[in-house]
């Protein structure tokens, strides 16, 4: 692979965005990602609506959001792992992610079959 880390992380968050925007109606505010070792790590701020800040105040209210957001994101799994795979090359071997009710961030783990930071310095 003759493309640079920098690249591929830069494609990664531009493809992430746009997935969002069609697939759960709305991008976040800001994506940074970063390969390391076999993992690719996506972190995802302001993906929260004022809407959902407000729920996310009681502990209720947050689990519901969390567990919606999981929801609709584990839905969209396998065009998220076509991305990955159409962009790095290699297989998603697993797929794990999170959600911050209080500052609205989420983080997405893709673990690759293969080590890509090897490949790609």
């Amino acid at each position: 692979m003759n493309k640079s880390k920098g690249f591929i992380e830069s494609e990664i968050s531009k493809a992430i965005t746009q997935w969002e925007k069609d697939y759960l109606g709305r991008g976040s505010i800001s994506v940074k990602t970063d390969i390391l070792r076999d993992m690719v790590i996506v972190n995802l701020q302001g993906i929260l609506t004022p809407a959902e800040y407000t729920v996310c105040k009681t502990k209720e209210g947050m689990l519901s959001i969390k567990k919606t957001r999981a929801e609709l994101v584990e839905s969209g799994i396998e065009e998220l792992k076509d991305c990955i795979l159409t962009i790095t090359d290699k297989e998603v071997k697993s797929f794990h992610t999170d959600i911050s009710s209080r500052n609205g961030e989420r983080v997405m783990i893709f673990k690759l079959y293969e080590n890509l930071e090897n490949e790609v310095k």
